[in-house]
């Protein structure tokens, strides 16, 4: 048995137009917006946090062994800088504001950033690679939190998450190669 797809489209149309200001978030929305909003936060100093540190050890690489890690770490500190931009994009188009405060960051985001543990090449991997591998774990835990509650946000994470996991194998590659 099939059940047919019925519109009230003269209510949805009035909605829209009564609720215009909400932008992006209509009744059709299904999670709680403030609490993907906060979570989006979370993963936006994330991100921050994992361009800064990426541009960090590309500085600081250095060698013959440095030059083909310098190039990876900073085209991984690009895309954690487009992770963070898409980010930021979606939490405005939930009507939140983007929090992109410097004092706060490091302690909002998921990663460690530290200056003094990656001294030599092989720390630089690894510090990386172990926080890839936390985003992985947390960017997975929101897909499945979300579910089909916000498929617009899902999908960005997700599309996110492909990036980080590629992200990691390039690391895992490297210390294969560097060990």
């Amino acid at each position: 048995m099939t059940s047919n797809f019925v519109l009230d489209i003269k209510n949805i149309r009035d909605r829209a137009k009564r609720e215009m200001e909400k932008g992006a978030v209509t009744q059709a929305y299904g999670a709680d917006r403030e609490q993907v909003v906060r979570v989006l936060n979370e993963a936006l100093a994330t991100e921050i946090v994992c361009t800064l540190r990426y541009k960090n050890h590309y500085y600081r690489a250095a060698g013959i062994r440095g030059r083909e890690a310098a190039a990876e770490f900073m085209e991984h500190a690009l895309e954690e800088q487009e992770h963070a931009d898409q980010i930021a994009e979606r939490i405005a188009q939930l009507g939140g504001i983007p929090d992109l405060n410097p004092k706060t960051l490091s302690t909002r985001a998921h990663a460690d950033y530290s200056n003094d543990d990656a001294s030599t090449l092989d720390a630089m991997i690894k510090e990386d690679l172990v926080a890839e591998r936390i985003a992985i774990d947390v960017y997975t835990q929101i897909v499945h939190w979300l579910g089909d509650k916000d498929p617009t946000t899902r999908r960005m994470i997700e599309g996110i998450l492909e990036t980080e996991e590629e992200h990691a194998d390039d690391l895992a590659d490297l210390l294969a190669k560097n060990g």
